[in-house]
C-alpha cells in the first residue's frame, strides 16, 4: 500500500505512523506517556520514539484525553519521516 492511499483513509495518525514505520521496515513506533503537575492539576502530553528518535508531541492535554496527546506526537512524527524520506510525497512534487 502507498503512502497516498492510507494517508486520506480514516487511519489514525498513530496508525499511519505504525504502517509508514512497516513499509519503511524500521523498528514500529514507541509510545511514552508524560505528565507535569501544574498547579491542582496534571497535564499529560507524549512522546514517541522511532529510528531512535525521540519526537514529542507539541501540546499538553487534560487527562480524559490522553490518546490526543499520542496522536499528536504520531501526527509529528510521520511529518518529521516524510521530510526526511528521499521518496516522500513533499519531496517529489519540488516547485509545486
Amino acid at each position: 500500500m502507498s503512502f497516498s492511499s492510507y494517508s486520506s483513509s480514516g487511519a489514525t495518525w498513530q496508525e499511519k505512523l505504525e504502517e509508514r514505520c512497516r513499509e519503511a521496515q524500521i523498528h514500529p513506533p514507541v509510545f511514552q506517556i508524560v505528565s507535569d503537575r501544574r498547579g491542582g492539576r496534571t497535564a499529560w502530553s507524549s512522546t514517541v520514539t522511532v529510528q531512535g528518535q525521540n519526537i514529542a508531541a507539541r501540546f499538553w492535554y487534560d487527562g480524559q484525553y490522553v490518546n490526543n496527546a499520542k496522536e499528536d506526537a504520531a501526527e509529528v512524527a510521520l511529518k518529521s519521516l516524510e521530510s526526511s524520506s528521499p521518496t516522500s510525497p513533499t519531496q517529489s512534487r519540488n516547485g509545486w
